[in-house]
């Protein structure tokens, strides 16, 4: 007669095998990582910016890309932060605003016959305008730049070319007297929150001055501009 033990000891190792082959399995599976995050995709924009006056520094050349309004609109008041820029050459109110997605300023004068380039980037080109402006500092609220450029069609390497005219905030009297220009013919004063003009945004009419009989003028021929005053070229990089 069979011994039972001899019977139940085979088959005990067969299923302490099988037990065994399974273990081996699960500790050669390979885990597959995760998923990372999509790359969102960065549109930048390389602007230059040339000073075509004779004698007239520009305000740090501010710019910004946005999807809705303006920086200004001719025949409608001036915004405060508008006046500001325009009285003062402070653009940082106005760089600020809630309809700017991004924005990017120098931070010294442009000065007559100089250029400078500045790049600034958004994640989102659709329906994307660039602004650009500054203040020409030797008047009293005159400023210059672009306004709600659509460059969301703008393939990388295209480029657009433009050339700028003098507006006029209507914010203060263009009297051009001792202690009103802020710009270095008179160091005067810059942003005064009375406005004392027509209050409206229009074409500037150009510098008089002393020598053509605005005697209480500080400015001179030297300060006169005549249209265009930038040209600016906006190249997408990215």
């Amino acid at each position: 007669m069979l011994n039972k033990k001899a019977l139940l000891l085979p088959l005990l190792g067969m299923i302490l095998l099988g037990c065994g082959g399974d273990d081996n399995n699960n500790d050669d599976m390979t885990m597959m990582p995760a998923p990372g995050p999509v790359p969102v995709p960065t549109f930048s924009f390389e602007v230059k910016i040339n000073n075509l006056t004779y004698g007239q520094p520009l305000s740090p050349i501010g710019i910004a890309l946005h999807k809705q309004g303006h920086f200004w609109n001719l025949g409608q008041a001036a915004s405060s932060e508008l006046e500001m820029l325009a009285e003062s050459g402070d653009n940082t109110a106005l760089l600020a605003m809630d309809m700017i997605d991004t924005s990017i300023s120098d931070t010294a004068p442009l000065v007559p016959g100089k250029s400078v380039t500045l790049t600034l980037s958004t994640q989102d080109i659709t329906d994307m305008k660039l602004s650009l402006i500054s203040m020409m500092v030797n008047t009293n609220d005159g400023f210059s730049g672009l306004n709600a450029i659509d460059v969301s069609a703008l393939a990388i390497g295209a480029k657009l070319n433009f050339k700028t005219h003098a507006y006029d905030s209507g914010t203060e009297a263009n009297n051009e007297a001792a202690g009103t220009i802020p710009g270095p013919a008179d160091m005067g004063e810059g942003f005064n929150a009375q406005r004392e003009d027509v209050n409206f945004v229009s074409m500037h009419p150009g510098i008089i001055g002393n020598d053509d009989g605005l005697t209480n003028s500080v400015l001179n021929y030297q300060h006169k501009f005549d249209n265009p005053l930038m040209a600016v070229s906006i190249t997408r990089i990215q």
